[in-house]
């Protein structure tokens, strides 16, 4: 059975007062655990373990700047996610936007243009109440705690309508119109 407890606390303060092979075995008791949290954020198995290797180069380095040892946990977590969340946005920038040559055929943007003509009808026929809402969350942008603030609702109730709404749209885009299959079948 595999062990999950973190390093002690003895360790902790001997690895931040310098004590060199202290801070190695730190880096090795924490290792599985931030091995596991990576594998359980990142989005490839190759960047859970770069960012667990860099979040325990980082303790390595860094130790000295935990105040307290029973935050050593949460301190290693929040290095892994952000670590995964860097490595996210870095493969998101190097796939780059598609090159201005790249031209969409007249189907495709015949296509494009009706399936948002689709989203457009399905949110327009939503009730005013979780329309605003769906707006503000998912089109706007905006946080749920400042859609609930905005429209006088409770943050439970913000998520309810949003929940409506998003259901009651993806079910008008699954969906297929009698009248548009007709036109396709003989």
């Amino acid at each position: 059975m595999a062990d999950f407890t973190w390093p002690g606390e003895q360790l902790i303060v001997a690895a931040k007062e310098g004590d060199v092979e202290a801070a190695a075995a730190l880096v090795s008791g924490s290792h599985p655990h931030v091995q596991r949290f990576a594998y359980s954020l990142c989005a490839s198995p190759q960047d859970a373990e770069d960012a667990a290797q860099e979040a325990l180069i980082i303790l390595y380095r860094k130790i000295g700047m935990l105040r307290a040892s029973g935050a050593l946990a949460s301190w290693m977590f929040r290095i892994v996610r952000n670590e995964c969340l860097r490595r996210a946005r870095l493969r998101l920038r190097s796939h780059g936007p598609v090159p201005d040559t790249a031209v969409p055929s007249f189907e495709d943007e015949v296509l494009q243009r009706l399936e948002a003509d689709r989203v457009a009808a399905a949110i327009a026929d939503l009730p005013a109440d979780q329309r605003r809402v769906l707006i503000m969350r998912d089109i706007q942008g905006h946080s749920g705690r400042m859609v609930a603030d905005a429209l006088g609702l409770s943050t439970a109730a913000m998520k309810s309508r949003l929940h409506r709404a998003r259901t009651t749209v993806r079910r008008a885009l699954q969906e297929t119109p009698d009248s548009a299959q007709g036109a396709f079948h003989d």
